[in-house]
């Protein structure tokens, strides 16, 4: 397969993950094997014709700056060029310039001229080996994390700028550098070793010319998709938004469309606030009102139950009702539709319950992941057990929404609490995982170091509450749409793989032809 094939055929390969940086990648890989100018590698890996050389043998000098700190800024002094005005493109970048004393200026450091090569040697592990290429002579000093690289004549400074954004790229310089606490180095000895195939200065000004024609190609690329992206977005936005005015089947479609993507996480958002404002399934007259179920379950607690049911509080104030509900639905304290069940037991009475953690639930969607044994986790404190049908919620970090009805007898980090709901259990569970739930419990925390809810603020939360029979239809459809989501996200993961795939065969096909 030619180049060219491979880029007329890009279209089909757009949805791979990170697809024109991977086509940006390629094309520096092929520069440098010579299948930009039609030359196959010898046995050495080299193209035939060209040399290997050090980066010292094809420099007149290497320096590395000087360092400055604050204290030597003033106003209108020497520019001093530091790590971030490399930027990883291969150009300068002179956004948030500093300028030093002219006394801290070391006079061998102070300019650069055109054609030189500035080099990070020290940064983050992924940033260590930007490199950029100076367009003009600038007065312009740099820092001791930067090092000036000046060839000699008959090398051509952009080719071997795209050498050694190709070996960072690749995490050459990441793999290779010394590292420090929080940064990489690699120094100047390290750097003057490094070799690079070198073919005749003709050749290299070719390769350059059709490396800079095809990254900008690469440009244009990824312009078009990003504004494909944003018009699919706005498309998604207005999918939303209709079907959150009008819940229908129709309506529904156009969350599915085959033409855009809606991301599954904001799919399932919004399914939740359409269920619990009443707005995904239809209201029936003869189901028993909401006031009526809240005054039977007040009748009905057990002398337990009420003993567990905080003190009365004074109605909701206005700013708690987020929505307007359906004529059947009435607002409710958390403490009235729920029983928080704090039930503190010594876990070595239960060594071979399942012990369940904040850890072992998915944050936003409720989904219960594997968990272990009290004796296996090694549970020497105080923990709350639980039963089957109970909600358990994870009072720490609440913006994580963690909260699962479970099926099994266990125990729970005192992190969490066991919920008894007074309504439907699944119902509630869908609405403690919604945006109208989630705004509430963090809106209740000024903790900073340990975010978490206590029992007292969760109990004065504002709760929506449906007719039963309509809590449980509402589990009903949210499920079926779940699923629907789920199915969604699947074929969308199996088809960035099949591109991802497609791309990595093909990339490897033009570099081994």
């Amino acid at each position: 397969m030619k180049l060219a094939t491979f880029l007329e055929k890009f279209d089909q390969l757009a949805d791979a993950p990170n697809a024109v940086e991977k086509m940006r990648e390629l094309v520096l890989r092929l520069a440098f094997s010579g299948g930009l100018t039609g030359k196959r590698p010898t046995a050495d890996g080299v193209p035939d014709g060209w040399g290997t050389r050090t980066i010292e043998s094809i420099s007149a000098s290497i320096s590395s700056g000087f360092a400055c700190s604050r204290s030597h800024q003033v106003e209108g002094g020497h520019v001093h060029l530091r790590t971030h005005n490399i930027s990883t493109l291969g150009t300068l970048n002179f956004d948030l310039m500093v300028r030093i004393d002219p006394k801290m200026v070391d006079p061998q450091k102070a300019s650069i001229r055109a054609g030189d090569i500035l080099f990070n040697n020290t940064n983050s592990q992924e940033l260590v080996g930007k490199t950029s290429l100076v367009d003009r002579d600038y007065d312009y000093g740099f820092s001791n994390h930067i090092t000036r690289i000046r060839l000699k004549d008959g090398i051509f400074p952009g080719f071997v700028v795209f050498y050694l954004t190709l070996l960072r790229n690749s995490g050459y310089f990441a793999r290779l550098c010394t590292r420090w606490i929080n940064q990489a180095a690699v120094n100047t000895d390290t750097l003057k070793e490094q070799t690079i195939p070198l073919p005749p200065l003709a050749e290299q000004k070719r390769i350059v010319a059709k490396v800079e024609e095809l990254m900008a190609l690469c440009d244009r690329l990824e312009a078009q998709q990003q504004e494909r992206q944003t018009r699919h977005s706005a498309l998604a936005r207005a999918s939303l938004a209709r079907f959150a005015d009008a819940p229908t089947p129709a309506n529904l479609d156009f969350l599915f469309h085959p033409s855009y993507t809606i991301p599954p996480a904001d799919l399932r958002k919004t399914i939740l606030s359409l269920a619990v404002q009443g707005k995904l399934v239809p209201q029936d007259p003869n189901d028993e009102p909401a006031s009526e179920l809240l005054e039977r379950l007040s009748r009905e607690l057990s002398p337990e139950k009420r003993r567990r049911q905080a003190a009365p509080l004074q109605p909701l104030p206005a700013e708690s009702l987020q929505y307007e509900l359906p004529e059947s639905w009435t607002w409710a304290r958390f403490r009235d539709v729920a029983i928080i069940a704090s039930n503190l037991v010594n876990p070595n009475e239960f060594l071979d319950f399942n012990h369940l953690a904040p850890d072992n639930i998915e944050k936003g969607n409720g989904v219960l992941l594997p968990c272990t044994t009290v004796r296996e986790d090694k549970v020497i404190s105080s923990n709350h057990r639980f039963y089957p049908g109970q909600i358990v919620y994870s009072k720490i970090r609440p913006n994580l929404a963690k909260v699962v009805v479970v099926d099994f007898d266990g125990l729970c980090s005192a992190d969490m609490y066991p919920i008894d709901a007074l309504i439907d259990a699944f119902f509630f569970q869908r609405y403690m995982l919604s945006e109208s739930f989630l705004v509430q419990a963090v809106k209740t925390d000024t903790r900073v170091a340990m975010p978490k809810i206590n029992q007292m603020e969760l109990n004065a939360l504002a709760v929506p509450v449906p007719p039963l029979a309509e809590q449980r239809r509402i589990v009903a459809k949210v499920d079926q749409l779940m699923a629907l989501v789920d199915q969604l996200e699947t074929q969308l993961a199996a088809s960035r793989a099949t591109a991802a795939n497609l791309l990595s065969a093909l990339v490897a096909e033009l570099t081994t032809a």
